[in-house]
Parts: structure tokens; C-alpha cells; sequence
């Protein structure tokens, strides 16, 4: 049997750690790793990220609800994937999810293939949205950087495309579209 580590997050300072601290205690957590950090997305939070590097083979990561972990499924399913890879599993205290479980896993994946139904349909109604504003003439992309003489003065300093790039803060890509203009244009 492996350690079994809990986390908590709240939002905002005006909310209380404390409840979910001493959930994670009556649950037999070794440790607990308690943040206040908004939760839409797992970027910046760090006690996330310091007790999912600690889980090891049999670990498992207690929290109190799924809200507390994820706000979106895609998160969710991703913070599994990365639990799985090291045979860590996920406990829910007050929702019936236990990935330790053959139960728990199946109700895992169902939400991983929600959450890719659910980006495929923002992608759909993007494409379509985009497609609507260009009949209209009203969408055009995204603007040109207007970087090309910027490129052509490096470019005749001697330097290469990946020193362009970095200089500028653009694209490799990007420098060599526009050192093919340069050359089409004063050739």
C-alpha cells in the first residue's frame, strides 16, 4: 500500500482551507497540500504541482470534491493521465470517484471523452463562426507582423534565420516567408 497525500484548494482568501484540511486528515492523508488560487485552470498552482510530483506507484490523492482538483474535464482527465503514468490513483471524498477502482477508471475515461467531444464541438462552432464572418467580410486573420524590415536589416548583418527569429521574438518560419518576399521583391 502505498502513501496517500490530499489537496485542497480554495479561490479566494474570503474562503475557509480548514474544512477540507481536516476532511483530508479523517481520510488518512500523510500530508496534506492546501492552496488558495483560482481554480480555472491549473497554470500557477503550485502545491498541485509539488504533491503530483511526489505520487509514486500506489499513491493516492485524496481530495473532498472534483471542483477542488479541476474545473474542466480536460483538466481533470489530464491531471489522471499524469497520475496513472506513475500508478497513482485519484479518491474523491464526497463523490463516488475512486480511479483505484475499475468503476472509477471507466468513470474517468467517460469524462476524457467528454472533454474531447466538448473541445471538437468549440472547435466546430469556431470554424463555423469563422466561416460566417468571412462571407460577411468581416473576419480577416490574424495581422501581419509587419517585421520584414527588421528581417532584411538583420538578414544583412549576417545574421541567420533562427537568430532572426530569436532577436524578434517571431517564428523561424515566419523570417524565412519574409526573407523569400525580400529576395522576390528586389530581384
Amino acid at each position: 500500500m502505498g502513501k496517500r497525500f490530499g489537496y485542497g484548494r480554495v479561490s479566494t482568501t474570503d474562503q475557509d482551507l480548514s474544512i477540507q484540511a481536516e476532511a483530508l486528515e479523517r481520510a488518512g492523508c500523510i500530508a496534506s497540500f492546501l492552496e488558495t488560487k483560482s481554480g480555472t485552470t491549473t497554470e500557477g498552482r503550485e502545491e498541485l504541482r509539488r504533491v503530483l510530483s511526489i505520487l509514486g506507484e500506489g499513491d493516492e490523492l485524496v481530495v473532498v470534491r472534483l471542483d477542488r482538483l479541476a474545473r474542466s474535464v480536460a483538466d481533470l482527465a489530464d491531471i489522471v493521465r499524469q497520475m496513472e503514468k506513475k500508478g497513482a490513483s485519484l479518491r474523491c471524498i464526497e463523490q463516488p470517484v475512486d480511479t483505484g477502482s475499475a468503476a472509477g477508471r471507466a468513470f474517468v475515461g467517460m469524462l476524457a471523452v467528454f472533454a474531447e467531444f466538448e473541445t471538437g464541438l468549440r472547435r466546430e462552432r469556431q470554424m463555423e463562426g469563422i466561416a460566417k464572418a468571412k462571407r460577411n467580410g468581416k473576419y480577416k486573420g490574424r495581422r501581419r507582423l509587419s517585421v520584414a524590415d527588421d528581417v532584411a536589416r538583420l538578414a544583412a548583418d549576417g545574421q541567420g534565420p533562427t537568430a532572426i527569429a530569436k532577436a524578434l521574438g517571431i517564428g523561424v518560419a515566419t523570417v524565412h516567408r519574409r526573407l523569400v518576399e525580400i529576395r522576390s521583391v528586389t530581384s
